[in-house]
């Protein structure tokens, strides 16, 4: 018996975690510093490495809050996730009137070492209160309209929100997550597709109400129309891309990056990614960053497949975030859709969304974790 409990604490200790998963993450928010440090080099206000100490600031405060996060239970984030969403609704409000302005849009509040973005917030609150109100209602949600339509309420009132910043790139993502897990749920398809007809028309009516919207909308579909007015960043960004062919002009040698195209080290850094490292660098990235996704979807329909409801919707809802805003950032970057101010996870340079983005994937390691020690306690209990 004594040899039992020795081997068994010997499992226990070599399976607390995905090691996989969190060495995934640790590569990319390697790799996202150093290809800050190379895009903003030639951009930063006072030294060349404005942005870089910076972003390792909050990288630590990143990985501080990944460190406390693990030790929470996930059924405290289940109770907790009412009380978060109205908290983030609160500072959604709250930033429209003391958030500070950037190129005419208020989404930032000033907190010294960064400026914390609820837009990143919501995200996360969001999919908690859903991963909540679907373990509580999923019969509901399969089998009444009502049931599937109260959560698409919830993330209507953020939208609303949002766009007051405005910030309709985040509203993109809530929205496909939101149907994301309504599908993966049991909706059904009717439901599906009646509300995706619905969201798809708001989308073309928001594009063509707003002058600017409209702008980038048609200088997606030509960028080369107006190279050097509307199309500036989206022809320098594929001439970023175009210049690294396959092996890339190397670290920190790019050109795109010397001036020429805007935002390089936050929304349009993969454009210097495949401009310095070329299809080899790009192809590795975008391999962590499935993976990535992969693992989120897997550690999901795990739990989902023992019963653990809310950790296997919240996991899903991770994996479908990362994948998608991925697909967007890329999208926009090679000129695939119109441009959208979203980041690319755990390498684009910005606070809010590192902080959050690690957040979930501490929340992927605890569920996880969770998972293991129940497989180890139903092992024990056979045993005896």
């Amino acid at each position: 018996m004594r040899w039992f409990y020795i081997n068994h604490h010997v499992d226990a200790q070599s399976m607390l975690y995905d090691r996989s998963l969190l060495w995934t993450v640790i590569g990319l928010m390697v790799f996202g510093v150093l290809m800050v440090t190379s895009a903003s080099m030639t951009i930063s206000e006072s030294s060349p490495f404005f942005y870089t100490q910076r972003e390792l600031a909050q990288l630590g405060l990143a990985l501080c809050i990944m460190l406390a996060v693990l030790y929470i239970p996930i059924i405290r984030w289940k109770q907790a996730s009412t009380v978060l969403l109205l908290l983030t609704i609160t500072m959604l409000i709250v930033v429209l009137f003391v958030g500070s302005s950037i190129k005419g849009a208020s989404r930032w509040i000033p907190l010294g070492i960064f400026n914390f973005q609820p837009a990143e917030l919501a995200k996360l609150a969001l999919f908690c209160y859903l991963a909540s109100y679907l373990t509580r209602k999923s019969d509901e949600v399969q089998n009444k309209f009502w049931g599937f339509f109260k959560p698409m309420t919830v993330m209507l009132v953020l939208s609303l929100l949002l766009l007051k910043q405005p910030d309709l790139g985040t509203v993109i993502v809530l929205f496909s997550v939101t149907l994301g897990i309504l599908f993966i749920a049991g909706a059904r398809l009717w439901q599906f597709l009646a509300i995706l007809g619905t969201g798809v028309f708001s989308v073309i009516l928001l594009i063509l109400f707003e002058p600017y919207r409209l702008v980038r909308f048609t200088t997606f579909l030509d960028p080369w129309k107006d190279p050097t007015g509307s199309g500036y960043q989206l022809t320098s960004s594929l001439m970023a891309i175009g210049n690294g062919g396959f092996w890339g002009q190397g670290l920190g040698n790019s050109v795109r990056k010397l001036g020429y195209l805007p935002e390089a080290h936050t929304d349009f850094i993969f454009s210097i990614i495949a401009e310095e490292l070329g299809y080899v660098g790009v192809v590795a990235i975008l391999a962590l960053l499935f993976f990535l996704t992969f693992k989120a979807l897997s550690i999901g329909y795990r739990s989902l497949s023992i019963g653990s409801l809310f950790s296997g919707y919240l996991a899903c809802q991770i994996g479908i975030w990362f994948g998608f805003q991925t697909f967007v950032n890329i999208g926009v970057t090679s000129g695939m859709l119109p441009t959208k101010g979203l980041t690319l996870p755990f390498v684009s340079y910005g606070g809010s969304s590192l902080i959050i983005m690690s957040t979930a994937v501490a929340l992927l390691l605890r569920i996880d974790f969770e998972f293991r020690q129940e497989q180890i306690q139903a092992r024990v209990r056979i045993k005896k």
